[in-house]
């Protein structure tokens, strides 16, 4: 019966020893006799007990190593220090645990060396303006240096950057500086803006102006030609009247040179400022001049 006991027992302790489930996401590496085996992938796996051993178990799954802040030399000798986060998955799990004592000291010491190699090259206003472009040359560099190592870094941030106490004031003063400037030129700017705007208001109402004069006197010396052209085509039609109606009486000579002057003081009494004497009342006109002078001497000689 205790025989029986015993016999179970080593049955149990060898299925346990030999039956092993690999989690998802998780790898066995696994010796015999102290030299790789296989890797265990996830899932049930039978060992030999007391023969294979498991040396390790890896994960597969995306890691992140916080890199401690380093102080780093940019190119203008100016120390700041710089906090990195590396994230990395392993993809040979083998080489993983074979190729490396420790594969985070390993890709620690990578990334601190690479830092400070890549962040001397450059100086203290490229740190922070080129952030993309330092995470992109750490995640190749490193990437190539742990390829042998059976790991793969996918991505590398820097999550701070922080200057000396003196080199920050020095740098919120530059900021500062920077703001009012560009402050006062947005300021100069704008008044210049708005100078141009009411110049620009100003010449368009002068404009404006200067049009509406001069289509004003356009249309009043158009009125006033109107006007004079209507009253001299009306004092034209009563000369044409009195013409028609002289021509129909058949008057002597004395009658019509009487009914042009006539004519003419109507035409004399016009708004217009010019009036214009046809030949033939001249004549009347000279003949009327004579009569005065004789009728003027007669007087004198009547009065003797």
């Amino acid at each position: 019966m205790y025989i029986l006991i015993i016999v179970l027992v080593l049955l149990l302790i060898i299925a346990f020893k030999s039956i092993k489930v690999v989690r998802e996401s998780e790898v066995y590496i696994i010796e015999r006799l102290g030299k790789f085996h296989k890797v265990a992938n996830a899932g049930l796996t039978v060992i030999i007990p007391f023969i294979d051993t498991v040396r390790s178990v890896v994960s597969l799954k995306e890691q992140t190593m916080d890199i401690p802040p380093q102080g780093v030399i940019t190119q203008d000798n100016v120390t700041i220090k710089i906090d990195t986060v590396v994230f990395y998955q392993i993809v040979d799990p083998a080489r993983a645990v074979y190729e490396i004592q420790s594969l985070k000291k390993g890709i620690e010491y990578l990334a601190i060396t690479t830092i400070r190699d890549i962040v001397g090259k450059i100086n203290l206003d490229e740190t922070f303006s080129s952030r993309d472009l330092i995470n992109n040359q750490l995640r190749s560099l490193l990437d190539e240096a742990t390829d042998k190592w059976g790991c793969r870094v996918n991505r590398v941030e820097i999550q701070d950057i922080n200057p000396p106490e003196d080199i920050r004031d020095a740098m919120e003063k530059q900021m500062n500086a920077e703001r009012n400037k560009r402050a006062a030129i947005l300021q100069a700017e704008g008044e210049k803006q708005a100078a141009i705007t009411i110049a620009e208001g100003k010449k368009e109402s002068a404009i404006l102006e200067a049009e509406a004069e001069k289509e004003a006197k356009i249309r009043k010396a158009a009125g006033e030609a109107a006007a004079i052209k209507a009253i001299a085509d009306a004092k034209a039609l009563e000369i044409q009247k009195v013409y028609d109606s002289i021509k129909k009486a058949n008057p002597d000579d004395k009658l019509v040179q009487l009914k042009s002057l006539e004519a003419l003081e109507e035409i004399a009494k016009g708004d217009a400022n010019k009036v214009f004497i046809p030949f033939e009342a001249t004549k009347a006109l000279s003949g009327l001049g004579a009569m005065k002078e004789v009728l003027t001497d007669d007087k004198k000689e009547n009065k003797k």
